[in-house]
């Protein structure tokens, strides 16, 4: 009886996964067409893709959880993701990282590494539910009626759950950088309260602006971009910096996209003992306003805004030399 249950499961999380992800696109039309253009689509098959596509994720949310249909159900979807892991691996070797909006508005982050390790699993799991066809045909049968249901139930939710949290995100986002363009000045006004932030880390971690505000000190927060050569100046500096002003300040590195390629830049420029956090989107940076890189923010040991934004190299030096002055004082 586990075999079936794991057969059921597969199935039911590939149709779940498959449904969202047509859910998604069909909710967000020109974020669907934005992205299968910027994939490399000609301009003259954007439109026929970008209906075609959710059309295809819907038959294989039908095909893999009616019984007769399993296995080419199992095919379809193994086609669509190698199609698309191709697609992903052939851009990103030739440096490009367009927004990947696979499940529509939640989802409409630059593609990196972990979206690669996203598409291998959901290619095991398709693997998994061929597999189970194949090697268990009866299992459709097998399964009590009642077990089924709730199976099904229990999906619904969670892909309920998913879509509602992938909304408030998009609203969110929406919000942030609406708050952005209405207040227009860069920045928050000093004394202001710092907006709490969780940052995925380059080591696989998350870190909150609660957790660096533990230590009793100021933190600095460095707002960067792998590819912004003034960046990387700024940052070859930061070691030394953070060795000055220890008992002082707690320098942090922020950047967004794909935290491997950070990670990789971070040990380019020497920053072993600097922690880089990296955004998914621009969230940190559009709560502080900051519109560019290199940047700073400087917050105080209480959680306040310390001064304003430092925009540029020698603007972020003249921060960390005030925040190691008021330290003296």
């Amino acid at each position: 009886m586990l075999i079936e249950y794991g057969v059921w499961i597969s199935r039911l999380v590939v149709g779940v996964l498959f449904g969202l992800s047509a859910f998604g696109k069909v909710a967000d039309p020109v974020g669907t067409r934005k992205a299968v253009g910027e994939f490399g689509v000609p301009i003259r098959w954007v439109a026929v893709v970008a209906w075609g596509l959710p059309a295809l994720e819907a038959v294989v949310v039908v095909a893999v959880l009616v019984p007769c249909t399993v296995l080419p159900g199992a095919l379809l979807a193994l086609l669509l993701l190698l199609v698309f892991t191709a697609a992903v691996v052939r851009l990103l070797r030739r440096g490009e990282r367009p927004a990947c909006s696979c499940f529509g508005a939640m989802s409409a982050a630059p593609i990196g590494t972990r979206t690669v390790v996203r598409n291998g699993v959901l290619l095991v799991l398709a693997a998994l539910v061929a597999w189970g066809a194949v090697a268990y045909p009866q299992v459709p049968r097998v399964l009590p009626t009642d077990d089924a249901v709730w199976l099904v139930v229990a999906a619904v939710l969670v892909a309920m759950l998913v879509w509602v949290w992938g909304e408030v995100h998009a609203l969110r986002k929406r919000v942030d950088e609406q708050a952005l363009s209405t207040l227009g000045a860069e920045g928050l006004p000093v004394g202001a309260v710092a907006p709490e932030f969780e940052l995925l880390d380059v080591g696989g971690g998350r870190t909150t602006l609660a957790s660096l505000l533990e230590r009793g000190r100021q933190v600095l927060l460095v707002f960067v971009h792998p590819g912004c050569e003034l960046c990387a100046a700024l940052a070859r500096e930061l070691p030394r910096w953070q060795q000055r002003t220890v008992s002082a300040l707690t320098i942090v590195v922020v950047g967004n996209g794909d935290a491997a390629e950070h990670a990789e830049w971070g040990r380019e420029q020497g920053l072993a003992e600097i922690p880089v956090l990296v955004q998914q989107g621009n969230e940190a940076a559009l709560r502080y306003r900051v519109r560019g890189t290199p940047s700073a923010v400087l917050i105080d040991a209480e959680g306040r805004v310390a001064a304003p934004v430092a925009r540029g190299a020698i603007a972020a030096r003249e921060l960390i030399m005030q925040a190691k002055t008021v330290v003296r004082r």
